[in-house]
């Protein structure tokens, strides 16, 4: 755990579910630049328990008392995707910096609107894409930022597996629930075509643009069978990059995740973990020059724990944003969008053109 310094950001998260429990407790209290401040849940019974648990210095069953809080800093939005807009809309607004769990948010114009708000509050907002702060993925981009020379093609699967829960169940802790928490208005998984492109598709088409850069247009197929659905999406880049999109859930074998990029001076061929093994993608740069290939080993693989020192040393030091703005989750829900209307349609579409949600 790293020692921790002596300016610190208080932290209070909204949403006291399974993402909070698996990562964001965690990562607040192991941050060397932050702290766990607050907790906040309707529910009482789990709220509690977490605070006996995870020790925060505050806790609170309303939202906006939370955000009365003078010494609150920022608010982690470990929510339903459905209320990650409204939730920042209101941190915002009281003067808090933002960091939202992933997806931004479910249609184009909210994140807009949110973007607005960005702006005129004068606060940072970053959007969990927490895939990011994989030190392998890191140095597969610095690699193409610095060494690469032209991309040609690009490359990247993301396949959730049918054994993933008995695989994760034995890692994680055991997730506590209520029958108090509070819910969206619609099931999030009475479609799934929906709630598996928010779930994991995000994370696919953010991970491509990381490392790809803006992506133009999309078009995609959709295959559904024996309960799986399978998205091939063939992808424009804006540099010219041809890109091609795998998601598959669930596919029949193991976690499979990665990505395979093609460069004028070199390439990249990466496997990435399921995240709950805090495990840093294992990535081969190869090297032209000198035909020789390096393997960064990653040894600190705890991507939340990481993307919350991120975050917090932009909000305490006016750090660079490395994580995922605001920008980078407006194009992310608008891919998604792209990715819907052409599976629909069966044409290509341009990401500049979609309007609504999934």
């Amino acid at each position: 755990m790293p020692k921790k310094e002596d300016h610190r950001l208080r932290i209070g998260v909204l949403g006291c579910g399974p993402i909070a429990q698996a990562a964001h407790f965690e990562s607040c209290t192991k941050a060397r630049n932050a702290d766990l401040y607050a907790i906040c849940d309707v529910a009482d019974d789990l709220r509690e328990r977490m605070a006996w648990t995870h020790k925060p210095e505050k806790s609170y069953g309303d939202y906006d008392a939370m955000l009365a809080d003078p010494d609150l800093d920022a608010v982690i939005i470990a929510t339903n995707d459905a209320f990650h807009v409204p939730a920042s809309l209101k941190a915002l607004a009281a003067g808090k910096h933002v960091l939202s769990e992933k997806p931004l948010g479910v249609s184009v114009e909210e994140v807009v609107a949110l973007k607005q708000a960005v702006q005129q509050s004068g606060k940072f907002l970053q959007v969990g894409h927490m895939k990011r702060f994989d030190a392998g993925l890191q140095a597969a981009k610095d690699f193409i930022d610095k060494d690469m020379g032209q991309m040609l093609a690009l490359k990247a699967w993301y396949c959730d597996n049918t054994h993933r829960y008995a695989m994760t169940d034995a890692v994680q802790p055991l997730m506590v629930t209520s029958a108090a928490r509070k819910k969206p208005a619609v099931d999030p998984k009475a479609d799934m075509r929906r709630y598996l492109m928010l779930a994991h598709g995000c994370h696919l088409i953010d991970t491509a643009r990381y490392l790809g850069g803006e992506i133009v247009s999309v078009q995609a197929r959709l295959s559904e069978r024996f309960g799986a659905r399978c998205w091939f999406v063939d992808t424009e880049f804006s540099n010219g990059t041809l890109g091609h999109l795998d998601l598959t859930v669930a596919v029949r074998m193991d976690w499979h995740e990665g990505f395979q990029i093609y460069g004028e001076n070199g390439s990249v061929l990466a496997k990435t973990y399921n995240p709950w093994y805090y495990k840093s993608s294992d990535v081969e740069i190869f090297h032209e020059k000198d035909a020789t290939t390096r393997r960064p080993l990653g040894a600190d693989g705890h991507f939340y724990r990481r993307q919350v020192e991120a975050f917090a040393d932009v909000v305490l030091h006016n750090a660079p944003m490395t994580g995922a703005n605001v920008d980078d989750g407006i194009a992310s829900v608008r891919a998604m969008v792209a990715i819907a209307r052409s599976a629909e349609s069966g044409k290509p579409v341009a990401l500049a053109d979609v309007e609504g949600g999934l």
